[in-house]
């Protein structure tokens, strides 16, 4: 009896590792997808990592390709940075120009790759609402995924075992339900570079690194320094390394565009996973 399996190639952004495969020639449906990604996350019993990345063609033609992202826990995790870049660069290995879009449900993302450096350019308005729960403030940040930020003293940035605490209680909490969030710990260093964790909704747990959250965690600092209006590049030291964002901040309308994100995608392996 022949065993079915999965080509797939392992790459990781900045310390967030993802599975991504062709799905032009599989087919793999969004039940099975959901279904795979408990089993190619898993990193005793499977691929490992934070993420699994379907890559197929836009039927709809409004895009040049769609990315399918699933959680670990086979829960759609909207819009992911750092998987995004890595698939940026996955898709130039089959063959897609360095400059392309793609289709994240219905947002369109402009990617443009410059060896193992990717630039994603977010369809994106949004805006930093001071907000409370429980008596803990934090910045709430829509980045076209759910996230807040909360500041913190740069020494809380290395307990780990509280960070993952507070992570899940707000995550968790009912203010944020049914969806969730995901959760940013931040520390300023300076007028343009913060320090980051994340708590990922989905991985459930601290990750080395989280694109979205960076752009949020950027956003939140601007707002903190009342930096004003202009055009701004801020650097973001995560676990896993360096990312960049660049925005821009209008004080007539009190929101941010013109946004990317910048950083690094690199091949790990490519394998067979037997189904």
């Amino acid at each position: 009896m022949e065993q079915r399996s999965l080509p797939f190639t392992k790459m990781q952004g900045a310390g967030n590792d993802f599975v991504l495969f062709d799905n032009r020639t599989l087919k793999l449906t969004e039940d099975q997808l959901t279904g795979l990604a408990p089993r190619l996350t898993n990193r005793k019993f499977g691929v490992g990592g934070d993420g699994i990345i379907a890559l197929s063609y836009d039927e709809t033609k409004k895009a040049d390709l769609v990315m399918d992202y699933k959680n670990p826990d086979g829960s759609d995790a909207g819009m992911c940075g750092n998987g995004a870049r890595c698939f940026a660069a996955f898709a130039v290995t089959l063959g897609s120009p360095r400059k392309f879009t793609f289709r994240v449900h219905d947002k369109i993302y402009r990617a443009s790759v410059k060896k193992n450096r990717v630039v994603i350019r977010f369809p994106l308005e949004t805006s930093v609402k001071e907000e409370s729960v429980s008596g803990i403030g934090f910045l709430n940040v829509y980045t076209n995924t759910e996230h807040i930020v909360c500041p913190v003293q740069t020494e809380v940035l290395e307990n780990e075992t509280k960070l993952i605490e507070d992570g899940r209680y707000l995550r968790y909490h009912e203010t944020f339900q049914p969806k969730g969030t995901n959760v940013n710990f931040i520390s300023g260093q300076s007028p343009d570079f913060l320090c980051l964790q994340t708590y990922e909704r989905g991985v459930e747990g601290l990750t080395l690194a989280c694109g979205t959250g960076a752009i949020a965690s950027a956003l939140a600092w601007h707002h903190l320094q009342v930096a004003g209006k202009g055009e701004f590049s801020y650097s973001i030291r995560v676990r896993g390394g360096s990312l960049s964002v660049n925005f821009s901040f209008s004080e007539e309308t009190d929101s941010y565009s013109n946004i990317k994100l910048e950083g690094p995608a690199d091949f790990v392996f490519e394998g067979q996973f037997y189904l």
